[in-house]
């Protein structure tokens, strides 16, 4: 059985008639007539099936049959591979994606530079400046916070007027500012850990000369995490401190993890005092390890906790 119709006028010039025999070889397709009288213009013919799609070889054969070259008549696209247009949108979203984008050689990096806005608050250094980088990179503890501190500690330790001897770690030392400030009022050693060598050279060991406490100070350039871990590898077996400071980056740390790895590590004793510099909104616990918190107070969006010895705790609530 065949259906046949009226011929359809294409645009191409080429008369389509739907006429399909039920023997031919391409049931699906809609056969065409090249016109009588040639065209100026290049027809581009597309064909694709109503149900079935052919494949390349179907096509080919089928142009051979009503004696078409196949290299003239284009494939359909698929549909499944993005056209040039959308793949010029994705390049525009998401420019430089699977590239490397490399750095101009003769782009040079802003220098870093320093000044001096911070002093020593108390001790035999006392009114001392020193140096600061400047920018954000570096964030010093205020020295309303470390004023305050210190005269804690001070309280704490038995002696208002100055710090009990002692050894000091200064983690995240920065300047060195806190560190400086401990051996300034009593303490006998300083272990100073800041991981930029720029830091450390340009601005905590030119403290440290300037102050004349280079000679009791140990400058450790490391992550704080690897010194905590190889703590006995750093600074002996008798390596639990009197005093432990911590002023760490507000957003590059947890609180959580870097305050227990703290206190499973040897640098703690049974009488360590540990000052720690947070955040506001950070929940700090009432213990470190063996240690109680004695102290907590606000400075506007920072936060001092003090962590000492249940007899220092006993001796304040007196």
């Amino acid at each position: 059985m065949a259906i046949s119709s009226s011929p359809i006028a294409s645009p191409l010039g080429i008369n389509i008639n739907t006429k399909l025999a039920a023997s031919s070889s391409f049931p699906n397709l809609a056969l065409f007539n090249l016109p009588s009288k040639p065209t100026n213009r290049i027809s581009t013919i597309v064909l694709s099936s109503y149900r079935n799609g052919l494949t390349s070889e179907d096509k080919k054969a089928l142009f051979e049959e009503y004696g078409l070259d196949p290299n003239q008549f284009p494939s359909q696209p698929s549909s499944s591979s993005p056209s040039l247009k959308t793949r010029r949108r994705k390049e525009i979203q998401n420019p430089g994606r699977g590239k490397q984008v490399r750095e101009e050689d003769g782009e040079d990096k802003p220098q870093r530079t320093t000044h001096r806005l911070l002093q020593v608050l108390g001790g035999k250094a006392k009114r001392k400046k020193l140096l600061s980088p400047k920018g954000m990179d570096v964030r010093p503890m205020m020295e309303v916070v470390k004023g305050s501190a210190f005269d804690i500690l001070q309280a704490a330790g038995g002696c208002p007027a100055s710090l009990r001897p002692g050894r000091w770690l200064d983690l995240y030392s920065g300047t060195g500012s806190v560190g400086i400030e401990a051996i300034s009022r009593g303490c006998s050693e300083v272990h100073f850990v800041e991981m930029d060598p720029w830091v450390v050279s340009n601005v905590l060991q030119p403290n440290l000369e300037c102050t004349g406490f280079l000679d009791v100070s140990v400058i450790h350039t490391v992550r704080v995490e690897s010194f905590l871990e190889c703590a006995e590898q750093f600074v002996g077996q008798d390596s639990a401190f009197d005093f432990i400071s911590v002023t760490p980056p507000y957003t590059q740390v947890d609180y959580g993890i870097l305050m227990d790895q703290i206190s499973k590590s040897p640098i703690v004793g049974e009488d360590t005092f540990i000052v720690v510099e947070y955040p506001l909104r950070t929940d700090m616990l009432d213990s470190c390890g063996c240690l109680v918190k004695i102290n907590d107070r606000r400075f506007g969006r920072t936060h001092l906790a003090i962590y000492g010895p249940e007899w220092a705790q006993k001796k304040r609530k007196k």
